[in-house]
């Protein structure tokens, strides 16, 4: 166990801070679009931190970290695509238009630039309903990989955890609104970046060296006697095509289509769809602005998540060498033979790390989890209270609703809490990649169109959001058979798992629904051409 007196010191010290800077923001928040944008004026360092820490939580740290530890070094991928494609493309070709177009229109949340966009109140309603209701999967993800930390370290009852976890995060998103998100997203992505190298740096120490701890991850294989249950597990995942920690799978296997499609795909193009990650675009006072907060946030998420996925894979050599067990059966529950993958960082960290970096690393945890969730309250929130209720009640609101939206994200934190009690094992991860892959086949066509095209669309966006939307949701249930059998539905109607055998099965939803999407969007906006057509001709001839 930890020592109490130092960790609750230290905990004080960071909630003391957390609160100062969520009651500055408080200070600044005087109406709806304070609690919404932040008034539209926020720095390049605190948009870049805010941003990185609000992409990166516990999910990326505990589950990725976690899926890491069971097969390998293949993830750095991932970390190459978040680089890549969720700073450099989302700041730099995403970024300005939705900034502009934000300011153009005075759009106050993600579905509203959506609805005056393509000028459609269904587009405007049904986005904000997508994040009403899938959202809480996504965020109490985050919740647990927090709790379950706390719970490890501390021997602290996990629902007690849960819930005072929750209420903390609450208390300055309730009142501080965007502006104290932001705020303390910055102060707590300063934490995550020293905790993450100290974690680092120290892993390669206690292992050797870095070229003795690659070597080492890559001879384990081969030192696994195949007797023993550890070797029994290696030879299950290589008849699915796994390799090794330091080898990517088979191509075309399970486990490749898994890592491909739904780990480096799923998560590294969602997340230029996300919700709470595009209202930061429109919270930045200029393109300069944006400019500026890139090299930021590209190095917050090199610090982040390539530490994660590699510390997560260097946990097996570890667990070999000072328990002779690879990391999934050091968390395999002696009882019910379940492995939760979830719980192989936390419980390296505990047995590896001193107090002073365990402690560290709580509170890297804690800020992973509280700017990540912060964030995502804050989206459902202003997506049930201004998007819906607001909206619905009086028709149009010409001011954003301060009231409604603090209602709303009160009632959005309770059904986050409420999942999370709900949730099965192994589940951060897989809860993330869903989110992401629904918004990326829901949003990213039509986000697409309305950013770049001369002539908007309403039916061409309409007809991508229902299509988008559709054929992931029939997937997930009938086809993708890491959600479709743990649901139930389509053994329940058709008596199997899923619809399709090999290969579709283990191909996520989101590579089936984008190109579907795209294609109702081409279609739709073909069709509406015809009428752009006409409405010219019949110009010209008045």
């Amino acid at each position: 166990m930890v020592d109490t007196v130092l960790f609750w010191s230290a905990t004080a010290v960071y909630v003391t801070i957390t609160l100062f800077l969520a009651y500055f923001g408080w200070k600044k928040t005087k109406k709806g679009e304070d609690f919404l944008l932040a008034g539209r004026k926020v720095n390049p360092w605190i948009i870049g931190l805010s941003y990185g820490s609000t992409f990166i939580s516990t999910a990326a740290i505990v589950g990725f970290g976690g899926v890491a530890a069971n097969w390998g070094l293949a993830l750095m991928w991932l970390v190459f695509l978040n680089i890549a494609v969720g700073i450099l493309i989302a700041f730099i070709v995403f970024g300005k238009p939705t900034r502009k177009l934000g300011q153009k229109y005075k759009a106050m949340t993600f579905p509203d630039l959506l609805g005056k966009v393509f000028r459609s109140k269904f587009l405007r309603v049904s986005a904000a309903l997508i994040i009403v209701v899938m959202m809480p999967l996504y965020a109490s993800g985050v919740l647990i990989g927090g709790t379950l930390f706390i719970q490890t370290t501390l021997g602290v009852d996990y629902n007690t955890a849960l819930i005072a976890f929750a209420i903390i995060t609450a208390a300055y998103v309730l009142f501080g609104g965007l502006l104290a998100v932001m705020y303390t997203d910055a102060f707590q992505g300063a934490i995550m970046l020293f905790g993450m190298t100290a974690i680092l740096i120290l892993t390669f120490l206690l292992l050797g060296g870095v070229t003795d701890s690659f070597q080492a991850l890559t001879d384990l294989p081969s030192q696994v006697p195949p007797t023993s249950s550890s070797g029994t597990y290696l030879a299950s995942l290589a008849s699915k095509g796994w390799e090794g920690w330091t080898s990517f799978p088979e191509l075309g296997s399970s486990i490749w289509f898994t890592v491909v499609t739904t780990i480096i795909m799923g998560v590294g193009i969602g997340v230029l769809a996300q919700p709470q990650l595009v209202v930061r675009f429109m919270t930045a006072k200029d393109a300069k602005t944006l400019n500026r907060a890139v090299p930021i946030g590209a190095l917050f998420i090199l610090l982040t998540t390539g530490v994660a996925y590699t510390v997560g894979a260097l946990t097996n050599v570890y667990f070999w060498d000072n328990e002779g067990m690879i990391s999934t059966q050091v968390v395999k529950d002696p009882v019910t033979g379940i492995i939760n993958i979830d719980k192989i960082v936390p419980q390296y960290i505990n047995s590896a790390m001193p107090d002073i970096i365990i402690i560290i690393f709580m509170l890297t945890l804690l800020a992973a989890a509280m700017s990540t969730l912060s964030s995502l309250f804050h989206t459902m929130g202003s997506a049930a209270g201004f998007d819906i209720y607001s909206y619905l009640k009086g028709g149009k609101t010409k001011e954003a609703s301060l009231k409604a939206s603090r209602i709303g994200t009160l009632v959005m934190i309770v059904a986050s809490v409420v999942l999370a009690f709900f949730m099965p094992v192994s589940i951060i991860a897989r809860a993330t990649a869903m989110f992401m892959g629904l918004c990326a086949s829901a949003f990213l066509p039509l986000f697409v169109h309305g950013l770049f095209s001369k002539r908007t669309s309403r039916l061409a966006a309409i007809s991508s959001l229902v299509v988008g939307t559709s054929v992931w949701f029939f997937w997930t249930f009938f086809v993708h058979k890491a959600e479709s059998a743990p649901l139930g539905i389509c053994n329940a109607l058709f008596g199997v798992d899923s619809l399709l055998g090999m290969p579709w099965q283990v191909v996520d939803p989101l590579i089936v629904a984008i190109p579907c999407s795209v294609a109702a969007l081409v279609v739709g906006y073909a069709l509406d051409k015809q009428k752009f057509v006409k409405e010219e001709a019949d110009a010209a001839s008045a």
